[in-house]
């Protein structure tokens, strides 16, 4: 990115849920770990490189110890003999006030979720490298604008403007080709990094480097856009972006232009990431080949269930049948399915040797072509990922500026609760040819197309971005086209979801329209149990639910197809 052209800000997001339980059994070993180390090594090819283009660097790479990494900075500038103007964010770390605020015991990190105001002050100082802990993701892009532009809290809709360019830049790669579903239309492999010009009143343009790989397109930046997201009111500490209200136009090769973004005030709370050790967990997988796949199946786990000692039984046993086999295979290996089973338990020693030894000793007594993946290991612990929420105005969120000196950041001074029903912003309707604000109804320029039907996977009229948030999910699928749109409105419906994907069929599930984006985004409450961490199942981010979703087939009008 430093050498492509010229750039004023470079960001980078390095925390995700996951990451902060890292960073969390980190520290334990190490109160003086907590922060990226990837980055200080970044740092060491491309910092000299950066200050000699007038590139400043943004990054909440300061996890769980943003004061360390500033620190860390700063000799590494000096072992360069560079000068370098360095500033940190802190006070989202709120585990040592975890009986003030009320927050569960046992917890490894608590973290609120900052805005991009800390950042702010730091660049207005002068800051070369602003290094954070916990703030959103998006907050790496409002706080150079609001620093550029002059933004203040008022500014609600230019603010909802750059945080919708920073959620598009925050995944990287994935704007720009990168985990895209009709990723056959592009080279992608080696998609270049998005980049967004941002202009005064939170309008911008999304690209790329000129050469690099990937593609900027309406397709690609609407996938990132419902990644990790749910209904029209995006919230956030400084601003509530309306999904609803972005507009892309293409402007060229890729260029795409975001505009016509509202932002309405921020919630009066702050979310905040709980990180907890949730036990202890082994798995051990069991291949089963060729015939009477069911029957092996059934004989493991019943012999499995005599040789474990009821003593040593874990809390929690978990088997699952992934049938990844063929019949008349050419190979051993497309002739086999896996049977996994999973444990979970407090007590390591419920999900170590005696469950291994359990499972190995079946093998000269139980189905035929016994074997399994791999040898029995020790247990490992798990996370589990929660979110909490406090009010803003007990956060003491600190920008720590390059001489030393502390700003206190103060809150939003105008927030609101948000909505309890996701209408459409004014003006804006359900559907386009529907009255505003009016119901999802069929007829008029409503209706969808008509004529024959095809049995066809839905993948090949539709795209879709999924992804985890804790223990739920989120899917965003989206048309290519406005008849598409009106079919996919119409016809993708929480009950047919719950027909295509049948995991999801006992779950809560919400459905949001987003007609702008031609997108119905869902959020799938408690798929994923208690978050990546925890391992709940096969995909535990959900990365590919989407996927899995594209490839089920269903009756699409022929016109589409």
């Amino acid at each position: 990115m430093l050498t492509g052209g010229p750039l004023d800000v470079l960001t980078g997001d390095y925390l995700a849920e996951l990451t902060m339980l890292i960073l969390a059994r980190d520290r334990l070993r190490d109160p003086s770990l907590g922060y990226a180390r990837t980055f200080l090594r970044q740092m060491e090819e491309c910092l000299g490189l950066a200050q000699e283009r007038g590139v400043r660097i943004v990054v909440n790479a300061g996890g769980l110890n943003p004061a360390r990494l500033a620190a860390e900075l700063r000799n590494l500038a000096q072992r360069q003999g560079l000068t370098v103007a360095v500033a940190h964010v802190e006070g989202d770390d709120l585990l040592p006030r975890g009986a003030e605020l009320d927050l569960p015991e046992g917890l490894l990190a608590a973290h609120a979720y900052l805005g991009g105001f800390g950042i702010a002050a730091c660049l207005d100082a002068g800051a070369e490298v602003v290094v954070t802990g916990r703030v959103t993701d998006a907050a790496l892009v409002a706080g150079p604008a609001i620093a550029h532009f002059g933004w203040t809290a008022a500014d609600l809709d230019a603010l909802a403007g750059a945080v919708v360019a920073g959620h598009v830049l925050e995944c990287g790669a994935q704007a720009t080709g990168g985990n895209y579903a009709f990723f056959r239309e592009h080279d992608v492999t080696r998609p270049g990094f998005p980049i967004a010009e941002l202009h005064a009143d939170g309008s911008s343009v999304i690209t790329k480097h000129p050469g690099t790989g990937g593609a900027v397109t309406t397709g690609t930046v609407t996938a990132q856009l419902l990644y990790e997201t749910g209904g029209a009111r995006y919230l956030g500490p400084d601003v509530t972006a309306r999904l609803d209200s972005v507009r892309l136009t293409e402007q060229g090769p890729d260029r795409v232009r975001i505009d016509g973004v509202r932002g309405e005030a921020p919630p009066p709370t702050l979310k905040v990431g709980l990180n907890r050790l949730g036990g202890h967990r082994n798995e051990v997988v069991f291949v089963l080949t060729g015939l009477d796949i069911e029957a092996k199946a059934a004989l493991v786990q019943r012999q499995f269930a005599d040789a474990l000692p009821p003593a040593a039984r874990p809390a929690e046993l978990r088997w699952t049948l992934a049938r990844t086999d063929h019949p008349d295979a050419a190979t051993e290996e497309a002739a086999s399915a896996l049977l996994r089973l999973t444990a979970r338990d407090p007590d390591p020693a419920k999900v170590g040797r005696e469950l291994g030894k359990a499972a190995v000793e079946l093998g000269l007594a139980g189905y035929p072509g016994f074997h399994l993946t791999a040898p029995p290991g020790p247990g490992a612990p798990y996370g589990v990922f929660t979110a909490a929420y406090v009010d803003a105005k007990a956060v003491e969120h600190t920008a720590v500026l390059p001489d030393g000196r502390r700003i206190a950041v103060p809150p939003a001074p105008v927030t609101a609760r948000p909505a309890q029903t996701e209408e459409p912003a004014a003006g804006e309707p359900d559907l386009p040819g529907d009255p505003p604000a009016g119901p999802l109804r069929r007829g008029g320029s409503g209706e969808p197309p008509a004529g024959p039907l095809r049995r066809a996977p839905l993948g090949l009229v539709a795209g879709a971005r999924s992804g985890d948030k804790g223990g739920d999910a989120n899917l965003g699928v989206w048309a290519r086209s406005e008849a598409g749109w009106r079919w996919l409105a119409h016809t993708l419906t929480v009950d047919k979801l719950r027909e295509l994907l049948p995991e999801t069929a006992e779950l809560p599930i919400t459905r949001h329209l987003l007609p702008n984006l031609r997108a119905v985004n869902f959020t799938l409450t408690g798929l994923l149990g208690e978050g990546v961490a925890a391992q709940h199942r096969f995909d535990p981010q959900a990365k590919a639910l989407g996927e899995w979703l594209r490839s089920r087939h269903l009756d699409i009008p022929e016109t589409l197809l």
